[in-house]
């Protein structure tokens, strides 16, 4: 018994390519919603056009101008430097003594500025929660808010007169019998001026979040606790406290972040070559080695290095906060 097998006609059969073409599968749902939200929300999108591109002009292309700490840059030569140098560069900061003392005067004033100013904007909004006086919160908020808006340039020459030998404090010193202090010109008051002129000015306009964080607490929260027992002062640490602390510690996680980046411009115009010992912070320094001395590359390096401390801050403590209280900014 044979079998036969019917061959189709010539012309007939599938073509090989429509055979082996595969099924195509499902579109992705999250780029088919994203595409779908585009579409409709796109007036709102395209606001985000201009914060995009003044982020990628001025904060991300010129990171490829990092290069130059490990070449050799000249003036009116190429923008990537001249010659392949390496870690010299490096080298030559790590080894530079002036180098390790501007770098503990960084930590000094970071920590310093972190340790006060990061708590009293806290301390402000908790006690504005607790003003029941709208006239009176209202006049307390505005009269915080205002040294946020004035130029650093306006506050750095505001506390320079404060503090001038001629200056109002040392009228009042002269009240009570005390030699006029020269406040600008001594190094070991520097740290002090400039982490009590950075609490008078970012105070108040630190307490925003804090008081819409505060919005947010329920106050069937504040009832329970009543009921219970609790005083202001437990009620503030057992309810409003824990409602706030997600943006404490995002917050603080910030400003961990910024810890190196102390604040350049204030610096730069408080300080003077008397009070270097105290003063110059790393900002400052890497300012003069490359625009006053020409030393691009070798400032190249310092900023570097700066930039990397604070990305190794940032994520140590992101890290840390998501472990410990289940807060993190990634």
């Amino acid at each position: 018994m044979s079998t036969s097998t019917t061959s189709a006609p010539p012309g007939t059969e599938d073509p090989p390519e429509a055979r082996a073409a595969p099924r195509r599968g499902k579109p992705d749902p999250a780029w088919t919603g994203w595409r779908r939200a585009l579409r409709r929300d796109w007036q709102l999108y395209s606001l985000a056009i201009l914060p995009l591109l003044f982020f990628l002009v001025f904060r991300y292309l010129p990171m490829i101008g990092n290069v130059i700490a490990f070449r050799r840059f000249e003036p009116g030569g190429s923008i990537f430097g001249e010659e392949w140098v390496g870690l010299r560069y490096v080298q030559m900061f790590l080894s530079d003594p002036t180098f390790w003392q501007v770098f503990r005067n960084t930590l000094w004033i970071g920590g310093l500025t972190l340790l006060f100013c990061f708590p009293v904007p806290i301390v402000l909004a908790l006690l504005l929660n607790e003003v029941r006086r709208r006239s009176l919160k209202r006049f307390v908020q505005s009269v915080s808010y205002l040294p946020h808006f004035l130029s650093i340039v306006i506050v750095a020459g505001i506390t320079m007169q404060m503090l001038a030998s001629d200056g109002p404090v040392n009228h009042m010193l002269g009240w009570f019998g005390h030699e006029p202090i020269r406040f600008i010109q001594e190094p070991e008051w520097f740290r002090t001026i400039y982490v009590g002129s950075e609490i008078w000015q970012t105070a108040g306009w630190g307490t925003i979040l804090y008081l819409a964080a505060l919005t947010t607490i329920d106050e069937d929260l504040y009832e329970a606790a009543r009921i219970d027992g609790a005083n202001r002062w437990q009620q503030i640490w057992h309810v409003t406290l824990p409602g706030i602390r997600p943006t404490m510690v995002t917050l603080l996680i910030l400003n961990i972040g910024a810890f190196m980046a102390v604040g350049f411009e204030k610096v730069l115009l408080l300080y003077n070559p008397l009070t270097y010992q105290t003063a110059d912070v790393i900002s400052t320094y890497v300012y003069r080695s490359g625009v006053e001395s020409n030393s691009f590359s070798y400032a190249a390096a310092i900023g570097l290095f700066e930039a990397i401390i604070g990305l190794i801050l940032i994520t140590s403590a992101n890290q840390l906060s998501r472990r410990t209280v289940g807060t993190s900014l990634w």
